[in-house]
């Protein structure tokens, strides 16, 4: 879907001059995580908008079996317009029960999503964003790709164009894209939150109590 959606937005050069689309993703501690994306553009007139609507990324039912799969679970998309500056939304938010099931869904199925074992307890991060041509003279600096990712570790070494603790964000124009670019990082992973000594020593004691307890009774 994310090719498709940007192929088809692109096809559309004659009626636009400007597509943003944003990929926001949180990965948790235990692999799960969430993502939001966020993609607009411009129209001029209203037949133009009579034909980005006919488009598929435009439509609600059509975004959510193409970002759906039996490892992720949709929670919202939302398709509006905005009249003040003459723009069209769509917006998706979802739940993954890993970043390398989103690869099972149609919108992520070239994106080789993946997070594996690296050296020394350490795990890597990346994605793939396939080469897109504008052509037909467009200015592709004026399309927009911004992918945020916030990984569940100390971040060792990322390849983005902006940082701060353990949020990455990269931005591309198309023509930075080129013949496609993998996103990626590496990171240590923080530590699954432990249950406290005290509560293990608590319920030792309950247990004796309750063994003492009965071991009298018995012998009353």
């Amino acid at each position: 879907m994310k090719r498709k959606l940007l192929l088809s937005l692109i096809l559309l050069f004659s009626i636009t001059s400007c597509l943003d689309y944003t990929q926001v993703t949180t990965i948790k501690t235990d692999g799960t995580g969430t993502m939001f994306i966020h993609y607009f553009m411009k129209w001029s007139s209203q037949r133009d908008s009579s034909l980005v609507e006919q488009l598929g990324i435009f439509s609600k039912d059509s975004v959510q079996k193409e970002f759906s799969s039996e490892f992720s679970h949709v929670s919202n998309v939302e398709i509006y317009k905005d009249y003040a500056d003459s723009t069209i939304h769509g917006k998706v938010e979802l739940y993954f029960n890993s970043l390398d099931s989103l690869n099972t869904t149609p919108a992520f199925r070239k994106s080789q999503l993946s997070v594996k074992d690296g050296d020394q307890n350490s795990k890597i991060f990346s994605q793939f964003i396939p080469p897109l041509a504008t052509g037909f003279g467009l200015d592709s600096k004026s399309f927009a790709l911004t992918f945020v990712y916030y990984l569940p570790g100390e971040i060792l070494s990322h390849n983005a164009t902006e940082a701060y603790r353990n949020r990455l964000t990269w931005k591309y124009s198309l023509d930075e894209v080129g013949m496609g670019k993998f996103i990626t990082a590496s990171y240590r992973p923080f530590k699954l939150k432990e249950t406290p000594v005290w509560i293990y020593i608590i319920a030792l004691l309950v247990l004796l109590v309750v063994i003492v307890y009965l071991f009298s009774k018995r012998i009353k």
